[in-house]
């Protein structure tokens, strides 16, 4: 037996630094991930006055921001520049783009051109999603992996709290007519940080043997490993995942054996924009105000709608591999209906003359909201998808729902303020509870858990026996690899 007390040997130690420098690239990157995205949120009555907006345009100009991370997701997940210049000069560039949309939104002269910086950040956000967490899991030993890939979703909706707080920091500091300036602005430190620290992390060890670059590659995995054994097993699993790179392009995705998962991953990722999360998480301070209060009380609520978030996906992460994914969807499902339906019928019920007790309960109805979809549908769609799709066509199945789910996410944001404008937030909050019965309805008779499922019996659980995979090694288990859970 190993002596565990034993002093640490020298390439242990390095390899230990080099896991605590991605987890800061994972934390900024997802922090800069959701800061970016959120941020709008307490710009957009300032939008509206500066640049004239109805409420067509205001929901066109933030959805700016997202067609430009459809973009961006579509670019790195197809074009593959990750896998032709590498990793880490990707994670530059998406460093680059934060920095450079921040400080082009906050000095923006026009209309168009604060669209286009917002397009900018976009693009970034879209590769971040695709880029950053594919670093960490290919620098990160195999029992680190599934923490390393937790903590970028963590710091994602830290990101998104830390938005909210920042917007209401300058709301009380900046003058009233530059604030919304000063609120995109403020990105552009951590953006700077992020570029400065990429400095400090090596290149990932997969794409270094896949470019030809072996002996860079074995030095970088003997220290990142802890032995000689797992060393071992680090290279044989970058080998196999390149072979499995090169079965990936031989296969088809949109193939009918494929439809099933194709439509699996279509609703879970439809449903997650459809339920209003995103209309929710972007016109939160407009929400509150529309309920009443006034613009301090609405900013700070929102802070607190960040916090239930960040708590919710805490508890979630804690609990998934334990309880299941049905189950956790199923929690998030009734906690939509719930909170959808109450806030569409007060909004319905009390028009344009809120009462303090309808306002308090539009705030506690939103929270609920929120911590509903970060405990259900937040924490499981994308733990859902990469284990859906076969070995041969999950980076193109993972590209997939992402696709789908910022494509949702830019027309819902688009129309939202269209419809509480045209026809009053009731009305839209009823959308999004209709369109939330279908989800239960979904997850009750079509979602299948994946819970703990190995790789050889994945296509009996989905009901895929003769569904193609012709990566040899796709049923193998071995060590930890034989699951699709998280490590």
């Amino acid at each position: 037996m190993k002596d565990r007390t034993a002093p640490t040997p020298a390439g242990n130690l390095a390899g230990k630094k080099l896991v605590l420098r991605s987890a800061v690239i994972a934390a900024l990157g997802g922090l800069l991930f959701g800061f970016d995205t959120a941020v709008v949120s307490g710009t957009t009555e300032a939008l509206k006055r500066v640049f004239s907006l109805g409420g067509a345009g205001l929901g066109f100009t933030v959805a700016t921001a997202l067609i430009g991370t459809i973009v961006g997701a579509a670019a790195t997940g197809l074009g593959k520049p990750a896998d032709r210049i590498g990793r880490k000069k990707v994670l530059y560039a998406i460093g680059i783009l934060y920095m450079v949309s921040a400080l082009g939104s906050a000095l923006a002269p026009g209309w168009v051109s604060f669209m286009v910086m917002r397009f900018v950040g976009g693009i970034g956000v879209g590769a971040a999603a695709a880029v950053a967490p594919i670093y960490n899991a290919e620098v990160a030993p195999p029992k680190l992996r599934g923490r390393m890939v937790g903590l970028f979703q963590f710091n994602i909706v830290l990101g998104i709290l830390l938005a909210y707080l920042s917007n209401y920091v300058v709301l009380q500091v900046a003058p009233d007519a530059t604030a919304w300036r000063w609120m995109f602005g403020v990105e552009a430190l951590p953006a700077l940080a992020f570029v400065l620290l990429l400095a400090l992390v090596p290149e990932s060890p997969r794409w270094l043997m896949k470019v030809g670059r072996v002996e860079e590659a074995d030095r970088l995995i003997t220290v990142l490993a802890s032995d000689a054994d797992q060393a071992r097993l680090a290279r044989e699993e970058i080998i196999e995942a390149n072979e499995a790179d090169h079965t990936e392009q031989r296969t088809t995705f949109f193939a009918r054996p494929h439809r099933k998962i194709i439509l699996l991953a279509f609703a879970i990722a439809a449903f997650n924009q459809l339920s209003g999360i995103n209309a929710v998480l972007y016109y939160a301070p407009s929400i509150f105000e529309s309920a009443g209060m006034d613009e301090s009380a609405s900013f700070l609520s929102s802070a607190g709608v960040g916090l239930i978030n960040l708590i919710s996906t805490m508890l979630a992460l804690v609990v998934i591999d334990r309880l299941g994914r049905r189950k956790l969807m199923l929690v998030g499902s009734f906690g939509y209906l719930l909170t959808l339906g109450v806030l569409a019928v007060t909004f319905l019920s009390q028009g344009e003359a809120f009462s303090g007790a309808a306002s308090l309960l539009v705030v506690v109805m939103v929270m609920l909201f929120v911590a509903a979809h970060a405990f259900g549908q937040g924490a499981v769609i994308w733990v859902f998808i990469s284990e859906i799709f076969p070995t041969s066509i999950r980076a193109r199945g993972q590209a997939f729902g992402s696709l789908t789910h910022w494509g949702f996410a830019a027309a819902i944001s688009w129309i939202f303020p269209l419809l509480a404008e045209a026809i009053g937030g009731g009305t839209a909050f009823t959308f999004f509870f209709v369109c939330m019965v279908g989800q239960l309805v979904w997850v009750l008779l079509l979602m299948p858990e994946t819970k703990g499922v190995p790789l050889e019996e994945m296509k009996g659980v989905l009901g895929l026996r003769h569904s193609p995979d012709s990566h040899p090694d796709a049923g193998r288990s071995r060590g930890s690899s034989d699951s699709l859970t998280p490590d």
